[in-house]
């Protein structure tokens, strides 16, 4: 699939990226250590800023206070 067919997937379904804000940084700094895996935990802040689910099967991520589902 490559690079390319990624981002062509990505957008075909209306999806897009976010570009780590500050914000995200700032929120992701007050999470407790339950999980020391930094993306997830940017993963996890983005979440939080912008009131989104998570799907997940990681019960580390599933510790945070976090919409997940799986």
């Amino acid at each position: 699939m490559g690079v390319e067919g990624v981002l062509q997937g990505v957008s075909a379904f209306g999806y897009g990226f976010f570009a780590i804000d500050s914000t995200y940084i700032k929120v992701y700094s007050t999470l407790p250590l339950l999980h020391r895996d930094p993306f997830d935990g940017i993963i996890i802040a983005t979440a939080i800023v912008e009131n989104m689910t998570i799907p997940t099967a990681d019960e580390n991520v599933q510790k945070y206070d976090v919409l997940w589902v799986w």
